[in-house]
């Protein structure tokens, strides 16, 4: 659907369910992606393109800020009981008016509760939206503000500055995956590498993360604050211990970095499999304290718990390895956008990408989970709800509308990607984007915490190939020297 034409760049935005079929078949489309948000893609078409849509209506106009900013918003897919702040374009505008200089306007009826602006404000405006989402033009000095001004269960996704190509994962990239699949079998020394995950490390490792031990220091691990920095520089000194190597990555001013650490390959390749997680976190409205102990400490806890078995066991890889863990996550996934696009422009040969984000709350009542996206590679999707049923056979495994997490930076760039997460369904963690989100409380489970960094850890053990011979692995997963 055109939702307008943008006067200033001479292109058009055009916003279509992210499974439309005319997608990959409209070049105009597919040249000019600015990504998927919820289950929405944006793109800015020039508008020599206009014969290329069937129109029934005129195009209105926008006449947008030449230095405006995308921002899509959007209401976490939250079980109806955790919905303190319900989404509305009214109350959208209420929280943008906190904003310094901003304006108001009206909005046309436009079918099927979705409604492009009929007349624009000076440097704000509300171009689209439906009843759980909207997208906006934003001036650049208001972006960095939505995260204090709006409710934390509210997404916020900063789209890039430019199109970029809508790249569909490559039949050749999918073959090797379906080959994995094809293949797929269970493997005792799997089995014992990842049983050989600790607990007991990953509760102090989580407790530093979210400051419970009261030796970090870290209040908080949003990306602009003090603490992801440290944060940031201690898992790349725990990452290197393990024998990565590793870099702290920037990628925009005043973020925290990202944390890449990388294993190489004991064979003579360009094969890489990717695992990661967010490091930086989001609290209560009004509050500095953003513990991030399951979001996304948890993820992060069991990728550092991957990296000290590795160690632990002297496990070398026949593919290149990437552990990394994001900043920027909470501000619209920026960290891993920038690395995923810096990875596309070097065509890297990436089997595969797995991102745990929220891996330890348990309903209490229910079984253990696992969910998987609907926003993915599904083959990926595929193979890691077989690795789990192999591996962690106690989890229950199903889809959840949750969105949107790292792994989607890399799907939308045409690799191999998705995601691990709690829980078959709606986010049912009370404390989402809480300055409660701490360990010691009702819900947190480590034990399924491990499982599921199990079923990450053995996806990454069939994908890259592995060797170990610094001890011999007992059937309890312990290492014998």
């Amino acid at each position: 659907m055109i939702i307008g034409k943008l006067i200033q760049t001479l292109t058009f935005l055009v916003i279509y369910p992210h499974d439309h079929p005319e997608i990959a078949s409209n070049e105009c489309l597919t040249q000019n992606y600015l990504g998927t948000y919820g289950a929405q893609s944006v793109f800015t078409p020039p508008q020599s393109c206009l014969s290329s849509f069937a129109l029934t209506t005129d195009v209105p106009t926008l006449p947008i800020h030449p230095d405006s900013q995308f921002v899509w918003v959007e209401q976490a897919a939250l079980e109806d009981y955790l919905i303190d702040y319900p989404f509305s374009p009214q109350s959208l505008q209420g929280y943008l008016g906190s904003l310094p200089d901003i304006h108001t306007t009206a909005y046309d009826s436009f079918p099927d509760n979705q409604q492009p602006l009929s007349s624009p404000i000076e440097k704000q405006q509300l171009l689209y939206h439906t009843s759980t989402s909207a997208l906006l033009a934003l001036s650049p000095s208001h972006v960095s503000q939505l995260s204090h001004i709006l409710p934390p269960t509210w997404r916020v996704y900063v789209l890039p500055s430019n199109p970029f190509p809508h790249l569909p994962v490559p039949e050749s990239a999918i073959a090797r995956v379906r080959d994995l699949l094809l293949s797929l079998k269970f493997k005792p020394d799997v089995a014992k590498i990842v049983s050989n995950i600790s607990l007991a490390q990953m509760r102090n490792d989580v407790r530093f993360l979210t400051g419970e031990d009261g030796k970090s220091g870290i209040e908080s691990r949003h990306s602009f604050s003090s603490g992801a920095r440290v944060a940031a520089e201690w898992l790349k000194v725990r990452f290197q211990e393990t024998g990565a190597r590793c870099e702290l990555q920037s990628f925009l001013p005043g973020f925290a970095p990202n944390v890449i650490c990388r294993y190489p390959s004991t064979r003579d390749t360009n094969d890489s499999v990717l695992i990661s997680a967010h490091y930086d976190s989001r609290g209560s409205f009004g509050s500095t304290r953003a513990p991030g102990g399951n979001d996304d400490g948890s993820g992060t806890t069991g990728l550092l718990a991957i990296a000290r078995t590795i160690k632990r066991l002297g496990i070398t890889f026949h593919s290149n390895v990437e552990l990394v863990a994001f900043a920027g996550e909470e501000q619209g996934l920026l960290g891993s956008q920038h690395y995923a696009e810096k990875l596309r422009k070097e065509n890297r040969n990436l089997t595969l990408m797995v991102q745990a984000d929220m891996i330890a709350y348990h309903v209490p009542g229910e079984p253990p989970q696992l969910g998987l996206p609907v926003i993915g590679t599904p083959e990926v999707t595929q193979l890691v709800a077989n690795i789990s049923g192999l591996y962690s056979p106690e989890l229950a495994v199903g889809t959840t509308p949750a969105c949107c997490s790292d792994h989607q930076s890399f799907h939308m760039r045409g690799f191999p990607a998705t995601q691990v997460y709690e829980r078959a369904g709606l986010i049912a963690d009370p404390m989402y984007h809480n300055s409660g989100d701490i360990t010691e409380r009702t819900g947190y489970d480590f034990e399924q915490l491990k499982s599921i960094a199990k079923v990450q850890f053995a996806t990454l053990l069939h994908a890259a190939g592995f060797d170990y011979g610094r001890c011999s692995v007992t059937d309890k997963g312990e290492c014998l020297e």
